[in-house]
């Protein structure tokens, strides 16, 4: 570490903690040729993970958001809290996975809906219905429909 006052690049760690927050460490330093002290700060350098929005807008991905939109498709609905925090999980995985940090709010809604599929498929056609934002019953049969077409040709 480079001294602040002197520039000289030789020093030792006097004393070392956690930052308040937890955040970061902090450590004193005395430069070994002035003898002077200071603090520095470790912290992670995080990059976040982004969603990319239909309208190229790239946002932080937030797993309370995917969590909220969730709950509500499974109000009233018996699906287990824990099959949630499960598709929510499966879902950061799936960002983590991407190499340049992002996904498309597309694919990160298709991951969504097919985990839902399985489980609650009133749930899935809530979810699906704000997701794809239907327009009109049409929209909405045609889903329901696409639905019950693949429960007859799993039986």
């Amino acid at each position: 570490m480079k001294c602040p006052y002197c520039g000289f690049l030789q020093d030792r760690v006097v004393d070392s903690r956690e930052s308040k927050e937890a955040d970061a460490i902090r450590r004193r330093r005395e430069c070994e040729s002035c003898n002077r002290r200071f603090t520095t700060y470790e912290r992670i350098d995080e990059i976040p993970y982004m969603v990319v929005k239909k309208d190229g807008r790239r946002e932080r991905f937030d797993r309370q958001k995917i969590l909220s939109g969730l709950l509500r498709a499974c109000e009233k609905r018996p699906v287990p809290a824990s099959k949630l925090e499960a598709i929510v999980d499966a879902t950061e995985r799936f960002l983590m996975d991407a190499p340049e940090r992002e996904r498309t709010t597309s694919e990160v809604g298709e991951l969504i809906m097919n985990h839902l599929k399985g489980i609650d498929t009133v749930a899935y056609i809530r979810f699906a219905s704000v997701y794809r934002d239907f327009k009109d019953v049409r929209e909405f049969k045609e889903e329901l429909e696409d639905l019950l077409g693949s429960r007859k040709t799993k039986k």
